[in-house]
């Protein structure tokens, strides 16, 4: 049992010589900036539906989220936001835009299959129905109330 032991208390050791240390005070910074760009776009489309659409806070709100989960799937299928992400790490990942970039990302690996039977049919597998029917029924409702409303 001793040498057990003693054997992982040498690798333990072994483990902590070679493993680099972690950029802590940078990568809260890297976060801290992402997560403050998305957040500052949502801010700027929140005031081009309030200002320039016109729009009231109940309405903009729901189409504010809604262009931000549509952003974040836009930048995932162009292979930019898993750039971003490894850049800025949780501040990628926190935002409504990562949720969209979870949702999209284990889709788009099935695009060679097509869009219906890869990229749909793995969309609906691996994010679970629930939450990509919520997402495009929220896409769905938000458009159809803004036609509606006529803007």
């Amino acid at each position: 049992m001793k040498a057990n032991q003693r054997q992982a208390a040498v690798f333990k050791k072994l483990v902590q010589t070679r493993t680099p240390p972690r950029p802590i005070l940078r990568n809260t910074l890297q976060a801290f900036l992402v997560g403050g760009m998305f957040s500052l776009v949502g801010e700027g489309v929140m005031k081009l539906y309030t200002v320039v659409l016109q729009l009231g806070p109940k309405d903009a709100g729901p189409l504010t989220s809604a262009s931000m989960i549509f952003l974040g799937a836009f930048l995932t299928a162009l292979g930019v936001y898993d750039k971003i992400g490894q850049w800025g790490g949780m501040g990628a990942a926190l935002p409504i835009t990562g949720f969209a970039n979870s949702i999209v990302s284990p889709a788009m690996e099935f695009k060679r299959e097509g869009l219906v039977l890869g990229v749909s049919a793995k969309m609906f597998t691996i994010a679970g129905p629930v939450i990509v029917y919520a997402s495009l029924t929220a896409v769905a409702v938000a458009v159809v109330k803004l036609l509606l409303k006529g803007g």
